[in-house]
């Protein structure tokens, strides 16, 4: 499921005139940019697009954003099925962009237009808990005790999954040094949720399923900003990267080109880094994080090269058709 919404900028028309010759469009009518987005972005992107709106209506005139959200993985495929026909992707998983570029939509150099691997921000896998931790449920090995019901989204939709995934994993080698199936057996024998996407799991938390949620430390705060919850932060996490990029096939009026281009780059400004950190994201501008520091719990942090190699060695492992996963789900 896919859901919409829509930020506006203006200028006026001196202003129009004045900029012409930047991003000249004729008959000035706003630039339109759809933004295909994973499922907990929208709090973010509420915030940070009518900023750069205002920004491009300023510099070039102006741009109409709408964005669509959902599991990262049903967001790539939709994009490539046509029915979300973006201008830029800001989805979970560096995968589900290579998906995309494989198709012939986005070049396959797409990482390299951008600082970080086209990063603007990073995150991390946490816990949410109910108020006082009845469980106690302090790390990783937790969540494999019989009493332990866990809620989380689908690896096999939600990119969010695949990083509480990949991260489960290498816990169970790093710090428990035991066969790491055997420990994904359990955990996933507890999941009393499993949900399509990020979003619908913290539903479903938040109704009173389950014990634990694993989620994105971002939706995480959004959870206990509601009161009755709170954050447990593991021994270890994942360094989770997402990632964004221009849709080239769709972008290929210059004006669109252009906005799309200038709404990524936007990202790394200082303005919306600052706007990602408030939002609990970490943002990649090391000034910003260091001025954010006392929001951002500092946790060893393993990244998906440190264990997999690439994100397409771990999908060819883990997440395609018949792979661990399945396996894993299928013992159950």
């Amino acid at each position: 499921m896919h859901s919409r919404r829509v930020f506006m900028g203006t200028a006026a028309a001196t202003l129009l005139a004045a900029c012409s010759q930047q991003a000249p469009r004729g008959n000035g009518a706003a630039v339109s940019l759809l933004n295909v987005s994973y499922d907990p972005t929208r709090e973010l992107y509420a915030d940070i697009n009518p900023v750069f709106a205002r920004y491009w209506a300023e510099q070039h005139g102006p741009v109409d954003i709408t964005m669509s959200h959902g599991a990262s993985g049903s967001q790539a495929h939709a994009v490539i099925g046509g029915d979300e026909p973006a201008q830029v992707v800001t989805l979970a998983v560096p995968y589900d962009i290579d998906q995309i570029a494989e198709r012939g939509l986005i070049a396959r150099t797409w990482q390299a237009r951008l600082p970080n691997n086209s990063a603007p921000y990073t995150s991390i896998i946490v816990f949410v808990v109910r108020q006082g931790n009845p469980k106690r449920i302090r790390d990783w090995s937790d969540l494999a005790r019989s009493d332990v019901g866990i809620v989380m989204p689908d690896p096999k939709t939600s990119g969010g999954a695949r990083w509480t995934y990949l991260a489960a994993w290498a816990y169970a080698i790093q710090r428990l040094h035991v066969e790491p199936r055997s420990f994904m057996r359990l955990l996933f024998g507890n999941t009393a949720t499993l949900a399509p996407g990020a979003r619908a799991a913290t539903a479903a938390f938040f109704q009173g399923e389950g014990d634990v949620l694993l989620a994105w430390e971002n939706e995480a705060h959004n959870l206990v900003d509601q009161g009755g919850f709170e954050i447990v932060t593991p021994t270890l996490s994942i360094r989770a990267e997402p990632a964004v990029a221009v849709v080239d096939a769709n972008t290929r009026d210059p004006n669109v080109r252009a906005a799309a281009e200038g709404y990524l780059e936007f990202l790394y400004t200082r303005e919306a880094q600052e706007i990602i950190a408030r939002r609990y994201y970490r943002p990649f501008d090391a000034e910003v994080l260091a001025a954010n520091a006392a929001r951002f719990p500092n946790v060893p942090l393993v990244t998906v090269q440190d264990v997999f190699l690439s994100w397409h060695d771990a999908h060819q492992m883990h997440f395609r058709d018949g792979g661990v996963f399945d396996q894993i789900r299928s013992s159950q």
